[in-house]
């Protein structure tokens, strides 16, 4: 059974609609977005390593099926605050290292009435070696791959999750505007870095990961150097700051000192498709069409545009989702969908978050004014 003391914003009735048309009888995940999707929590520290490595002998697997309750299958480590925060009430435990969870899993299923069901696993994230396990133990099991349905119901967002992005996306822009004004000449990335991380925790997040580097670093995502900011630089960042199993996630830019008119010339151009492409992002329209039209903006201005992607969907666990806005992706956009939107060259990267709503977008990330050029006096 779901506890009926915590709320659960993940679309289950999108689920149990999907889980019918494509005649499953239930889902079993393990991978890191549809486990924190379908128990509503993240998992800390090292407990959340075992949800992104498919080859871990110590993972956990959560069964929903379309009829009865949920069921979570874990280690003793993780029983507590499985417990305490998840809104599945049914654990199973097994004796990590000692035993098999997916040999349990398939215990669970026998037990649970699917021994000869058609169930959905994960091909993106189950080994091939674990999958052959649990179909050697219920060689009558029908199991189907359920990746893509599971990406098709985590797209279309509900209340509690654009509400919850919405919060996370205020608390990042909170976190540029304490943190950018103090960046000075000679400050190094490595330490500006630490400062943006140090005040995404202390601002509530529970982990951070992303990018900070000076537009005079010729290599961008290549981590925080000793490279110290002169005036005139580019503060280039591209954060992801967790908390709930969510993220805010957005680009500002920032520059130390007064920009020169040649500079000022680049961020009103970045600024003008960046918003020209969110107007863009309506139901209907496909993911590829809004690459393309990225591409013929700066084509008009002799800007080739190289980069594999100008934004992506959002969801639990791992920022970068389905629908991805790349080049001749056939996935249409729908009302209820989050994207991060980013069109970026160079060091030239503003992002924000928005809903597709009644058709059109809903701008999320409005606490950060990106009207003009953030000047860091």
């Amino acid at each position: 059974m779901t506890r009926p003391d915590r709320k659960i914003i993940a679309n289950v009735a999108r689920l149990n609609r999907y889980m019918e048309a494509n005649g499953l009888d239930a889902v079993a995940v393990r991978s890191g977005v549809n486990f924190t999707y379908l128990a509503g929590i993240a998992l800390p520290g090292t407990l959340a390593r075992h949800l992104d490595l498919a080859n871990t002998i110590r993972g956990f697997m959560l069964l929903w099926p379309r009829k009865g309750e949920p069921v979570i299958v874990l280690d003793s480590f993780a029983e507590k605050v499985v417990a305490r925060d998840s809104w599945v009430g049914k654990l199973v435990v097994y004796k990590a290292y000692v035993e098999s969870l997916y040999t349990r899993v398939a215990d669970v299923l026998q037990d649970c009435g699917l021994a000869t069901a058609r169930v959905g696993f994960e091909k993106d994230g189950l080994s091939a070696k674990h999958w052959e396990e649990i179909q050697q133990v219920l060689p009558r099991l029908e199991m189907i791959d359920c990746s893509r349905m599971m990406d098709e119901v985590r797209w279309i967002k509900t209340p509690g999750e654009i509400e919850l992005q919405k919060t996370l996306a205020d608390l990042l822009d909170d976190v540029y505007l304490e943190t950018f004004p103090a960046i000075r000449a000679g400050d190094s990335e490595r330490e500006v870095h630490a400062r943006i991380t140090e005040s995404c925790l202390r601002h509530g997040f529970g982990w951070v990961h992303g990018i900070l580097n000076s537009s005079s670093n010729h290599v961008m995502y290549g981590g925080e150097s000793d490279l110290r900011f002169q005036k005139g630089d580019f503060v280039r960042n591209d954060y992801v700051a967790y908390s709930k199993g969510y993220a805010g996630h957005q680009s500002r830019i920032a520059i130390l000192g007064p920009p020169t008119a040649e500079q000022q010339r680049g961020y009103e151009l970045t600024l003008d498709v960046h918003r020209k492409t969110i107007e863009r992002c309506r139901a209907g329209v496909t993911a590829g069409e809004i690459y393309a039209f990225v591409v013929d903006e700066f084509n008009k201005h002799d800007i080739e545009y190289t980069a594999s992607l100008v934004g992506h969907g959002m969801g639990p666990w791992f920022h970068q989702q389905e629908p991805v806005l790349r080049n001749g992706s056939k996935v249409v956009l729908e009302d209820g969908m989050i994207l991060a939107v980013e069109p970026q060259r160079q060091h030239w990267h503003i992002q924000d978050l928005i809903v597709i709503e009644q058709g059109k977008p809903r701008l999320l990330s409005d606490k950060f004014p990106v009207d003009r050029l953030f000047v860091i006096d």
